[in-house]
């Protein structure tokens, strides 16, 4: 098994572990109904998805 010759400093984990945080979400506004929706998903709200219906609200 591997074991690391010297020990990772604090400042080299910070470094390595900067670009593992959480953007925020993306929110668009559904063309159909205006409700805040993911984009590329069904919207929740009237169940509309590029333009038809998909989903039975």
């Amino acid at each position: 098994m591997a074991v690391p010759k010297k020990r990772t400093t604090r400042s080299a984990q910070g470094q390595r572990r900067s670009h593992d945080a959480l953007g925020a979400a993306v929110v668009t506004a559904c063309a159909s109904c205006g409700k805040a929706t993911r984009p590329h998903r069904a919207c929740t709200a009237c169940g509309m998805y590029r333009g038809r219906k998909v989903l039975k609200v």
